[in-house]
Order: C-alpha cells, then sequence, then structure tokens
C-alpha cells in the first residue's frame, strides 16, 4: 500500500509510530554509546526506562507490536518494519533488538562509570587499562 492509499489518519499514525522506532533506534544507540564511555546520566536512565516500557509492550503483545491492530483498524496493513526491511528480516528484528537492547543495558551495569570531568589520559589510568 503506498503513502498516497492511505487516508490521512492512517499517514498520521505512520508518521507517529516512525517517530516512536526513531526515539527506540536513538535510545538503543545511547545506550551503547554510555556503555563505551562509561558515561552515566539522566538521558541514559530516560534511554533504559523508554526500551523497558517498550519491551513491556511487545511482551503484552507476545512479540507482536501492540500498535498493529490499531494499524489495521486505520486501513494500513503493513508492519513497519516492513516498509524498510524484506518481510523475514522485518519479523526478526524485533527479537534482534530485543537482544541488543539486553545486552547494551548489560554491558552499562558491567562497566563501572567514570567520575564525570576525568580527563581522557586518567580514565585510562583510572580503570587499569593503560600502565606506565
Amino acid at each position: 500500500m503506498t503513502w498516497r492509499q492511505l487516508d490521512s489518519r492512517a499517514q498520521a499514525f505512520r508518521i507517529a509510530h516512525t517517530a516512536w522506532a526513531i526515539v527506540s533506534m536513538a535510545s538503543l544507540g545511547y545506550i551503547w554509546w554510555s556503555a563505551a564511555t562509561r558515561r552515566r546520566d539522566p538521558l541514559l536512565a530516560a534511554c533504559i526506562a523508554f526500551l523497558s516500557l517498550e519491551s513491556a509492550a511487545l511482551i503484552v503483545g507476545r512479540g507482536n507490536c501492540p500498535f498493529a491492530p490499531l494499524q489495521a483498524r486505520l486501513g494500513d496493513p503493513v508492519p513497519l518494519f516492513e516498509l524498510v526491511l524484506p518481510p523475514r528480516a522485518a519479523k526478526a528484528a524485533i527479537p534482534v533488538l530485543a537482544a541488543a537492547s539486553v545486552a547494551g543495558i548489560v554491558a552499562v551495569a558491567a562497566r563501572g562509570a567514570v567520575p564525570p570531568g576525568t580527563p581522557h589520559k586518567s580514565r585510562r589510568r583510572l580503570h587499569g587499562a593503560a600502565r606506565t
């Protein structure tokens, strides 16, 4: 179904659903960036909370997007991931992204935080990465 074939409510929903997906991917990226840099801040907590909320919704939907029935009622039968991925890859996207989310949160928890304002080279010495 093309964009022009959708009515205005379905188009608005697709835009909102796409925005949700962008925030989800940005949250996932920020979690991994925080794990790599060992930074902790309120945005990290918000990203983890957002992905946790999304995970709970996926559990309620038994692995399917809980927005799918609403999307279909609005006349948009194409799942969001199938707009950018082949059907088989779209179906695999949810478990792959869930695993990446869990792994990112575990990585954040496993890597200790670096005190704010610690210079880059001092961080290495502080955590034993560089010995002189």
